[in-house]
């Protein structure tokens, strides 16, 4: 893979044209990744001990949560570095291994949000025999096909931009190892290339939206059937957070990977990979948490147990230094 390349290093330069507000960037980027953490974490503490979100639904939303938190890893911490760093250096294996790991967790992601449409579909077609079409063992296969097919296309992308060759500019103009300002800094990158890569994203984008649209149009055409206003309701808002999920994230996704590049388009789509890579694994738990009653109670209770953790805590430390003091 290198053996083909004159360039070893790239040079991250995404920020570097904000100089003014790098130390502001750093403070609102490193508050919005401790965020993240903290919100996707919670719900993946409050689905794993709660017995009564133990159902495809919140198996799939763990799966989600916990994709979406590697994704911020993968990108956010690199981006702190650089932020505070004048060498924004990174080289050729790091940028490949990055890009790797993004676009596979970002497919990822796609094909649960697909999963988990097929689920509120099943749910909401077959409550009866809910149980059984959509068992542990189905949720499971259905997770790890997501991930198995999220990384086997990124695999396949990485690939076909590291055996290009890189000779001339090493300036990414970007924060991250990005697949369009990569590949726009290769020698010989051809129509051939560039259609493969572009076939490969649309497999995830465009593939998974629309087996996410086959299911709602399902849904639609099952719930104005249903007699009962309050039925019609209840199955609605089982979905409104799916819903709302899939469009912040295909809505962001599609416009930085699916629209024609150029040149001066960098900086409109490093500025949307922000809004992307930072804001939508922000949105997706306050999403969830806001809109379903379930997941509120859960995370009332995990915070309840934190503080009574943290107060156990501080009360055996006082009793030790009255120990202490009474000692002496």
């Amino acid at each position: 893979m290198g053996n083909h390349s004159a360039v070893n290093t790239f040079l991250l330069w995404g920020f570097s044209s904000f100089p003014n507000v790098q130390n502001l960037l750093f403070v609102v980027i490193f508050s919005s990744h401790v965020t993240i953490l903290l919100a996707n974490v919670s719900i993946m503490v409050a689905i794993k001990f709660s017995p009564n979100l133990h159902t495809p639904m919140y198996f799939f939303l763990f799966g989600l949560s916990f994709s979406e938190t590697c994704t911020t890893m993968v990108i956010i911490p690199r981006m702190l570095v650089d932020l505070l760093s004048k060498s924004k250096t990174i080289s050729l294996p790091e940028c490949a291994t990055q890009m790797f790991f993004f676009f596979g967790l970002a497919a990822n992601n796609c094909f649960i949000m697909a999963a988990m449409s097929y689920d509120r579909y099943t749910a909401i077609h077959n409550p009866l025999h809910y149980p059984i079409l959509m068992t542990i063992k189905i949720c499971f296969q259905l997770m790890m096909a997501s991930w198995v097919v999220g990384f086997l296309i990124s695999l396949c992308i990485t690939i076909i931009i590291f055996n290009l060759s890189f000779c001339d500019s090493n300036n990414i103009q970007h924060f991250f190892c990005d697949i369009s300002p990569v590949v726009h800094l290769a020698c010989d990158y051809t129509s051939h290339e560039a259609m493969a890569i572009f076939v490969l994203s649309a497999f995830v984008l465009v593939g998974s939206f629309i087996l996410i649209m086959i299911s709602y149009v399902f849904i639609v055409s099952l719930v104005v059937k249903m007699p009962s206003s309050k039925g019609r309701y209840k199955a609605f808002s089982t979905c409104s957070s799916h819903l709302t999920v899939v469009s912040i994230h295909y809505g962001f996704a599609c416009f930085v990977y699916l629209r024609p590049k150029n040149s001066d388009s960098f900086h409109e789509d490093m500025l949307m990979a922000v809004t992307y890579t930072v804001l939508t694994p922000l949105l997706n738990p306050i999403v969830y948490s806001l809109r379903n009653k379930e997941m509120q109670i859960a995370l009332r209770k995990v915070v309840g147990s934190v503080i009574k953790f943290f107060s156990y805590l501080t009360n055996k430390k006082n009793l030790n230094n009255l120990k202490k003091t009474t000692t002496h």
